[in-house]
């Protein structure tokens, strides 16, 4: 019922009724794709059960960034956020045991170079609440226009943490062990996730446009051998609406 609802306001939110430009259009712009949509991801890193979930969407953040396409050109800086879903004992029998996790929310920068249909970027987060640690991507994407309004993108993705984050969602204290009967584990930092994923826009105006992604990970690294971890294969997929803003100044 809450997704729908969330859903339906940002149905609401991207008609033409509500200005996408604000400030000098003849200036310096700094441009973003803000939505909402629903996502179909694991309860929880490792997980081997999936939820749905809202997805907050945040794309394509820049200057002079292409309205139509989301396409970066050359070297480019943005802000980056990102959330992780609270894990509960409730959550799963597996996870009986081991202390509660908040949800954590996530703040940080998005380097990028794009070249032709070719983009390559890295994103690195502090964690709040939740987690405390560093987290982060390294990756590549391929786009492919398919006419004036569908845009595909191909990509390759790994995923990054130190050791705090990695500790906090993958490893088990000595007193989480004598509680859950899982052995203690304390893994460290590095590379924790490896993906491939694939996305689509279809622009309904020049403005507002649907997206979609499927994306299939692999826990690799420390990550993959946690006795918490119940499967190491980890697909979502996120389905979403998103309308263009763009703030010159």
């Amino acid at each position: 019922m809450k997704i729908t609802l969330a859903l339906a306001l940002v149905a609401a939110a991207a008609t033409p009724a509500l200005a996408q430009d604000f400030g000098r259009a003849d200036g310096r712009q700094f441009s973003v794709d803000l939505g909402l949509g629903v996502a179909g991801r694991p309860v929880y890193p490792g997980s081997d059960d999936a939820e749905a979930a809202p997805w907050l969407i945040w794309r394509n953040a820049g200057f002079g960034t292409d309205a139509n396409s989301g396409a970066d050109q050359g070297f480019a800086i943005s802000p980056s956020f990102g959330t992780i879903g609270s894990r509960e004992s409730s959550d799963d029998a597996a996870l009986t045991g081991l202390d509660e996790i908040d949800r954590a929310y996530e703040l940080g920068a998005r380097v990028s170079y794009g070249i032709g249909p070719v983009n390559v970027y890295g994103t690195l987060r502090r964690g709040f609440d939740g987690h405390e640690g560093l987290k982060g991507e390294v990756g590549a994407k391929y786009r492919t226009e398919l006419s004036d309004r569908i845009t595909l993108w191909s990509g390759v993705e790994f995923g990054y943490g130190d050791a705090d984050y990695n500790d906090t969602y993958f490893g088990v204290t000595p007193a989480e062990a004598a509680t859950s009967g899982y052995a203690s584990y304390a893994p460290g930092g590095g590379f924790n996730v490896a993906a491939i994923s694939f996305e689509a826009r279809y622009a309904l105006t020049d403005s507002t446009a649907l997206l979609g992604e499927v994306q299939y990970g692999k826990l690799i690294g420390d990550a993959a051998d946690s006795p918490v971890v119940q499967d190491e294969y980890q697909p979502s997929l996120r389905l979403g609406i998103v309308r263009r803003f763009s703030f010159g100044f």
